[in-house]
């Protein structure tokens, strides 16, 4: 799906404590990597493409590995603030990668304000997933400062690069079996299909297909509601209202970030009755549409959100590989009231996950096994020339990654934070992804840097949204101050206040009695 503009890569910005004066945050990172290469497929695996794009590429074990290509040290001038930070991690994710090595880069930064250095993980998404990326950061730490590192450097072997020849072997081998794969999956989705409406055979299908047609004249109240079930669950296939970033992406970006506490979203959750994921959700409809409203370009029809979605389930054979698939939800941003909003979006989440047993996950993964990539190449290639004339089916892509609850050391380095930085797609020129670890959750959000020129200013609407939703539930923000104890400073202020005005009152009045004494004894 890459093109010039749009990439392939995921990517995650760790923000760690500098434990001593003298702790050397490359020479640890580096030398993690280096025992990590051996354990972890995925940094060594190296791409082959197929001659003339039959097929899809394959993976191998890259026999010219360059660790010191991949581990990369920078720093940021002075001073080193948040801004700064964010401007250089657009550079880095703007930049394509090198399919002639290895799929990954990180990056070790160092000179920011606050005296942290900060570690930036890029993966093509060919490679790793969001959870698979949660795995990882795992696997890369510790949970004591003490702790040691469990993993050693183990010995492996490279492959030989494989041949023009070898690759068109295995291609024809794939297109062989593709017709029974693509049998295959074609009864395997029409069951499933049957299945989510309730029917059991294909004269079953028949009989419910006059059932839902008689409904419309009102003669079943089961075939009814049926009908109405799969009318809300329908895949959205018209394109979703304009915005100002649902057009042809540039190569360049840009990304901001913020936190906030996961206990003040939690409270939220209780007061709402809905989610973490409802609240997150509604924060953002609530910010689109206030950056909407203030570029004088909301729609009147709500806006739709692209949700990904895990759908691991623990068992698999091989954890580095790319298991997600995807809702479509509506958002709010057509109401105004951040109370209606978490309740819409929970109803909108609701009847998106009915879409995943209409069109089951691995079905959905399975069809990139059958589907040609000179076809599929083909159509985001026209979808490319045409983002500017004609809309996507959704505005916006939002995810909620789960993340570690206890906190993370990497050598003895505590980790503070991990912002997700995720990619942005043609037609699509905004992702905001939430990711959760201890007791905080971090907003980070990528744009088109010409599209969205102001994504400081949209992630700081999506914490207004936060106080915006204290305000309306009237729940209480913890570790905020409890009103009385605010209120007793100034009134104790007025009472000293008012005690010096008070005194000096009366030392003014005592010395006006004094004066006109003086003076009626200097008359007499």
């Amino acid at each position: 799906m890459e093109t010039p503009t749009t990439y392939g890569h995921v990517n995650g910005l760790s923000l760690y404590q500098r434990p001593s004066p003298d702790f050397k945050p490359y020479e640890v990172v580096r030398e993690r990597f280096a025992a990590m290469v051996g354990h972890i497929e995925p940094l060594r695996r190296r791409v082959a493409e197929v001659p003339f794009g039959l097929d899809h590429p394959y993976w191998f074990d890259d026999p010219e590995f360059d660790l010191d290509y991949h581990v990369r040290e920078i720093g940021l001038a002075p001073p080193g603030n948040q801004e700064q930070l964010g401007e250089q991690v657009a550079r880095i994710i703007g930049r394509k990668m090198d399919r002639r090595h290895p799929l990954w880069e990180v990056y070790v930064i160092e000179g920011l304000d606050d005296g942290h250095w900060a570690l930036l993980t890029k993966f093509h998404h060919a490679t790793i997933d969001g959870a698979a990326g949660v795995i990882m950061l795992r696997m890369m730490t510790e949970l004591a400062p003490d702790a040691e590192f469990p993993f050693v450097e183990v010995p492996w072997r490279g492959e030989p690069v494989p041949s023009d020849a070898e690759l068109l072997q295995h291609t024809m081998k794939h297109l062989m079996a593709n017709p029974v794969k693509a049998t295959r999956l074609s009864l395997r989705m029409v069951r499933n299909f049957a299945d989510a409406a309730g029917i059991t055979s294909l004269s079953g299908a028949a009989t419910r297909a006059r059932e839902v047609i008689a409904s419309v004249a009102g003669r079943s109240e089961e075939s009814a509601q049926l009908s109405e079930q799969l009318r809300k669950v329908s895949m959205p296939l018209t394109p979703a209202p304009p915005t100002p970033w649902n057009k042809a992406v540039g190569p360049h970006r840009r990304f901001a970030m913020r936190s906030v506490s996961l206990d003040d979203i939690k409270v939220l959750k209780n007061a709402t009755g809905g989610t973490v994921n409802d609240v997150v959700m509604a924060i953002c409809a609530g910010a689109l549409r206030e950056y909407l409203l203030r570029h004088d370009a909301l729609p009147d029809a709500p806006l739709r959100s692209m949700v990904p979605v895990s759908v691991r389930t623990g068992l698999e054979e091989d954890p580095w590989t790319n298991l997600v698939s995807s809702l479509v939800a509506e958002l709010p941003t057509d109401c105004d009231d951040p109370l209606e909003r978490v309740a819409r979006c929970r109803e909108a989440m609701q009847i998106a996950k009915q879409q995943l047993d209409l069109v089951p996950a691995d079905a959905i993964m399975r069809a990139t096994d059958v589907t040609s990539p000179m076809v599929a190449t083909a159509a985001i290639r026209l979808q490319a020339r045409l983002a500017d004339r004609f809309n996507m089916p959704v505005n916006v892509v939002i995810s909620n990654v789960p993340g570690p609850r206890e906190p993370l050391y990497m050598a003895g380095a505590k980790l503070d934070g991990y912002i997700p930085v995720s990619t942005i797609s043609n037609g699509v020129g905004l992702n905001i992804t939430v990711h959760s670890y201890e007791d905080r959750l971090d907003f980070g959000l990528v744009a088109d840097r010409d599209l969205v020129p102001d994504l400081w200013d949209l992630v700081d609407l999506h914490m207004a949204q936060i106080d915006a939703l204290f305000e309306a539930t009237g729940a209480e923000r913890p570790g905020a101050p409890a009103p009385k104890a605010a209120a007793k400073k100034p009134a104790a202020k007025r009472t000293k206040s008012a005690a010096k005005k008070s005194a000096a009152k009366k030392s003014t009045a005592k010395k006006s009695a004094a004066k006109r004494s003086r003076a009626k004894r200097a008359a007499s």
